[in-house]
C-alpha cells in the first residue's frame, strides 16, 4: 500500500506473529471508486526488525497466514528474477506445456548446480559474477575446483604445440 493512502480503520484484529491486523475502508474519492469494499490491512515484522504491510480482500485467513504466504510469494518472486537475470531466460522457446516446463526445469537444475559451486568455493563468489565468470571460461582447460577457490592465478602451462613444417619440393 502506499504510504499516503487514505484510510479509515473499521475493525481492529489482534494475531500471534503480528504487528496488527486491520479491517479498512479506503476514504479517498479515486480509491472509493477503485475499490469500495472492506479491505484488510496486515503488518508483520521481518527477520531484520522492518515491518512489512500487506494489502487484501482475505478475510477468512488468519493474519500470520497472510503474511506467510506473501513472505512466501516474494521468494518465488526473487528466484524467478534471478532466473531471467542470471541465466538469460526472457522468453520460453516452445508453447507447448512440455516445452515451458522441461525449460523451467533445465533452469532449476542449472541454478541448483551453479548454488552449490558458489557454496562449495572458497572464493568469495557472488552468484552473477560466478555465472559471467564461467561463461568467460567456459572453453578453457582448467581443473573446475582449483579454478573456483582461486580464480585469478595463471592456469598452468599446456602441452606446447609443434608447428609442421611442409616441403614443397
Amino acid at each position: 500500500m502506499k504510504k499516503h493512502a487514505r484510510y479509515e480503520v473499521i475493525e481492529r484484529g489482534t494475531g500471534s506473529g503480528v504487528i496488527a491486523d486491520e479491517v479498512i475502508r479506503l476514504t479517498s474519492r479515486r480509491g472509493r471508486k477503485i475499490y469500495p469494499e472492506p479491505l484488510r490491512l496486515v503488518t508483520v515484522e521481518t527477520e531484520d526488525g522492518g515491518q512489512l504491510q500487506f494489502l487484501t480482500n482475505q478475510m477468512r485467513l488468519a493474519a500470520a497466514t497472510i503474511g506467510k504466504i506473501y513472505k512466501d510469494r516474494w521468494q518465488i518472486e526473487s528466484f524467478f528474477k534471478m532466473l531471467k537475470q542470471n541465466l538469460r531466460i526472457k522468453s520460453f522457446v516452445g508453447t507447448s506445456a512440455n516445452a515451458v516446463w522441461t525449460q523451467i526445469w533445465t533452469a532449476m537444475i542449472a541454478m541448483l548446480v551453479l548454488k552449490y559451486l558458489q557454496m562449495k568455493a572458497r572464493f568469495g563468489w557472488s552468484f552473477s559474477n560466478l555465472i559471467y565468470f564461467l561463461r568467460m571460461n567456459l572453453f578453457v582447460y582448467r581443473d573446475l575446483w582449483e579454478w573456483l577457490h582461486q580464480p585469478f592465478t595463471e592456469p598452468p602451462p599446456g602441452p606446447g604445440f609443434m608447428q609442421l613444417d611442409l616441403d614443397w619440393n
